[in-house]
Order: C-alpha cells, then sequence, then structure tokens
C-alpha cells in the first residue's frame, strides 16, 4: 500500500523521507536510487514532488542528478559541505562590520590552534611544500592576485599538516568569506613584505617543532591584519570593540 502524503509541499515530504532511507543505509553511497515512477507509487504522488525532492536533496549535495540515468547517492566531503555555506556566509558578512569582527576573531583563535598542531607534526616533505609556498610569495610581491593565491595556499597547507580534512575546508572557507578583507591589506604599500615576514616566522617555528612559538607568530600575523584592516576601515574598529564587550 502506498505511502501516501497528505501535506503542503510535498516535495519537501518526500526528500525528507528519502534523506531518511539515506541516512538509515537503505542506499550506500555509490546506489542509485529508486526510478522517479517508482518514487510516485511509493509516496503516492505527481512526478512534480519527486523531482523537486530529488533538486532539493542535490542542492544539499546528497545525491547527483544524472540525466537518463537513475539519481545517483554521494558522500558530502567536509569542503563540499563548507561550500554549501559559502552563500550564507557572505550574506552574513554583507554590510556587516560587527559579524565581520566576530569572524576574525573567529580565524585567529582557529588558526593558532592550528598551527600549533603543524609545529607538533609538520614532516619534511611539508616543510618543503612550505618554503616553495614562501617562494612563490616573495616572486609574487608586486602582483596582488598572485600573491593573495600564495597566500591563501600557505595557510591552506598549514590546516593540511593537520591530516584533517574538515580543518581545511574551514580555513580556506574562512580566508574566502574574508576575501574582501585581505585584499584590502594587499593594496597597503609594504603589506606583502610584512606578511611574507610574519609567513616566513610562523614557517620557522614550525620548523622547529616550537609549537609555543608558531602559535605567538601566527597571532602576531593576525592581529596586525586586523589591525591594519581597523586602520583602513574606521567603522570596523566599533564593532571590534563591541564583539570584545560581549565575549
Amino acid at each position: 500500500m502506498p505511502d501516501v502524503i497528505n501535506r503542503r509541499k510535498l516535495y519537501q515530504e518526500v526528500a525528507d523521507r528519502l534523506l531518511a532511507r539515506i541516512q538509515a543505509g537503505e542506499f550506500a553511497h555509490d546506489a542509485r536510487l529508486p526510478s522517479e515512477r517508482t518514487l510516485m507509487e511509493a509516496y503516492g504522488v505527481g512526478r512534480p514532488a519527486v523531482r523537486e525532492a530529488l533538486f532539493a536533496l542535490e542542492k544539499m549535495g546528497i545525491v547527483e542528478i544524472l540525466h537518463g540515468e537513475r539519481t545517483r547517492v554521494t558522500r558530502p566531503s567536509p569542503t563540499s559541505v563548507i561550500q554549501h555555506m559559502a552563500a550564507l556566509g557572505d550574506h552574513m558578512l554583507a554590510g556587516s562590520e560587527a559579524n565581520l569582527a566576530y569572524l576574525k576573531d573567529a580565524r585567529q583563535f582557529f588558526e593558532v590552534g592550528m598551527v600549533r598542531r603543524a609545529a607538533e607534526r609538520a614532516t619534511e616533505p611539508q616543510l618543503a611544500a612550505l618554503r616553495d609556498n614562501l617562494r612563490l610569495q616573495a616572486a609574487a610581491a608586486d602582483d596582488g592576485q598572485r600573491f593573495l593565491q600564495a597566500d591563501k595556499a600557505f595557510h591552506q597547507q598549514l590546516a593540511d599538516i593537520s591530516g584533517n580534512p574538515i580543518f581545511t575546508a574551514v580555513s580556506v572557507a574562512m580566508y574566502e568569506w574574508l576575501a574582501r578583507y585581505h585584499v584590502a591589506l594587499v593594496q597597503t604599500p609594504g603589506a606583502e613584505q610584512q606578511t611574507l615576514a610574519e609567513h616566513q616566522a610562523i614557517y620557522d617555528s614550525v620548523a622547529a617543532g616550537d609549537p609555543d612559538g608558531a602559535a605567538r607568530a601566527m597571532t602576531d600575523h593576525l592581529t596586525r591584519a586586523n589591525r591594519l584592516y581597523q586602520q583602513a576601515n574606521p567603522g570596523s574598529a566599533a564593532a571590534g570593540r563591541a564583539t570584545r564587550k560581549r565575549a
């Protein structure tokens, strides 16, 4: 007997029930869902409700809709999960100096803890990759976009050393959410050389296996960057003070 749905927004009910079945293990990673017709009969709904449900699950990163084939169950990675939050992050920051201050504070807390782990775990190949990145940054000092790319890669490499893909995904996401903040810093005369010197200090402590030194170097780096941003954007200073008072 069909499991008939008698509520409005039928596609949401269909999506919820399919998601529950996927999470219960009925449909494993890479498995194909039943055909649209089978789902229509199972839930007593029309084709539009089934298709909208599948579109909703695809938007969540739960399934992949394949033209001419049945829908495939996917396994979201930490990166794909964080990427699905990207638009919300941009919207959260748009026009809100307070939220920008909150995010910078969160990033500093996160990056300082992350670099401690990097100093404890870095292998010689990972250190070599960081050295290569520092050379790329030095070569790109006169090219703002290339320098930003190398800057982002440096922080991502530190996150990669943890061996935890969630750390890497969060590090990259916070960097990208603060993109306009980073662009403003690079456009400040002399900022590239200052950033490069601070990255070198971070690397030196990581290479020496000094978690405390790495944490201090990262704190100095992000504190200086935040102060520079506040000087370029006076309204952010008040937001930062309000953030600290609430904390």
